[in-house]
């Protein structure tokens, strides 16, 4: 049966106005299409929690190895080797396996202090001032500082770092991303690695240059060069952007919800649970993509082979399937397994990191400012068609 939606009703990920508030527009895709077609751009997408799991669960129906994005889907690249979120098994097996050897939870663990640290020389010289930004005084700063040591990129470097990791993420307003074949390269950071490789150190690069592992044909050896700057280049952009959104998102939502911001203050061991409601309620990836391997029905209808399907992970968040009264913000829901950090075998490596990430710079702007004001007129969203958050947040602070 083909795919029917109403005429009135649409979808974009690349549409502004839509992107500013998308759920109105995704409700009305739960109740209305649950299975969608994007005629403009042809893409199916599902948005009730039920179908975004089993999308993102299915990966020999639903693959990864063309891409998880619309437009690196559409462009038919060629996926470097080591390219996680774009590789599927055995090769996505193989790798991620010697990822997490490298990035474990005692590695995590012992950067909960330094964290700590970066917030404090972040926010300390904002006392007083009647200002701060939750992008450029803190979110553009901590997760740069922190992935930049994990690495091991001296800190002098560091914003370039970042700058280069946001523009494989950035597009122009309104318009597809446009991915080149060396996307994936990491070619800025191969001086680092060749130097890392003569003077090791305790970071993620020297265990990526260390790490033996057996390769999909049974070959017992190290990484190449090519493998490690891959491995360094998705590192550093999924540890940058994302992050800076969500203490973004976590200084806008508390700022909407001041009652709930007091019961933090008061009672600090709700902010872990806060993180995690603020994951579900304003996801930084509001939807992946997969290529359709063959057909595949959902309510009735038939999504072919060659297809592309988006799952919108920011609509299943707020189903109210799923999370009763799914469109409230409530720092006291309990049980919450949102889809923030994708599911299945591509669930995010870096999901504690940026817990630890969250709560940490909640803490400490709780502890040196209790209450703000987002000033919106100066706000202004980030150009992206993956990523939903800010490219400056500023507040009035007290």
């Amino acid at each position: 049966m083909p795919v029917t939606t109403p005429s009135e009703l649409y979808y974009d990920p690349y549409d502004l106005e839509i992107d500013a508030d998308p759920y109105p527009v995704y409700r009305r895709l739960r109740a209305e299409a649950p299975l969608y077609y994007n005629a403009p751009h042809d893409f199916f997408a599902v948005s009730r929690a039920d179908d975004v799991e089993r999308v993102l669960a299915d990966q020999e129906t639903f693959i990864s190895g063309r891409g998880a994005i619309l437009d690196f889907i559409r462009a038919d690249l060629e996926m470097p080797p080591g390219m996680l979120i774009f590789e599927d098994p055995p090769g996505h097996t193989t790798h991620r396996k010697l990822v997490s050897r490298v990035f474990t939870p005692r590695r995590v663990a012992e950067l909960e202090p330094h964290i700590r640290s970066y917030c404090a020389r972040s926010l300390d010289p904002i006392v007083g001032s009647g200002r701060f930004d939750f992008i450029a005084d803190l979110g553009a700063q901590v997760p740069m500082r922190t992935i930049g040591m994990l690495l091991g990129i001296p800190e002098s470097d560091q914003i370039a770092v970042r700058e280069q990791a946001d523009k494989g993420v950035r597009s122009n307003p309104g318009e597809p991303m446009k991915p080149k074949q060396d996307f994936g390269s990491g070619a800025m950071f191969a001086e680092y690695i060749e130097w890392r490789a003569e003077h090791p150190s305790d970071d993620l690069m020297t265990d990526l240059l260390r790490a033996e592992f057996e390769d999909a044909t049974g070959t017992v050896r190290r990484l190449t060069r090519e493998e490690v700057l891959t491995y360094t280049s998705l590192i550093a952009a999924a540890g940058n952007e994302t992050a800076a959104h969500l203490i973004a998102w976590t200084g806008k939502v508390l700022a909407d919800h001041p009652d709930q911001r007091q019961e933090l203050i008061e009672d600090p061991s709700l902010i872990a649970g806060a993180i995690e409601e603020v994951l579900r309620f304003e996801s930084p990836a509001q939807q992946f993509a997969r290529y359709v391997s063959r057909d595949a029905e959902f309510h009735g209808q038939t999504v072919p082979k060659d297809s592309v399907m988006m799952a919108i992970m920011g609509s299943a968040n707020r189903d109210d399937r799923r999370f009763p009264d799914g469109d409230r913000f409530d720092i006291h829901r309990t049980g919450v397994h949102h889809f923030s950090f994708g599911h299945g075998i591509h669930f995010c490596l870096g999901a504690a990191l940026a817990r630890m990430e969250g709560r940490i710079a909640l803490q400490e702007i709780l502890k040196r400012f209790p209450d703000w004001v987002i000033d919106t007129d100066n706000a202004r969203m980030a150009p992206s068609s993956t990523l939903r958050g800010w490219d400056t947040l500023p507040a009035l602070i007290s």
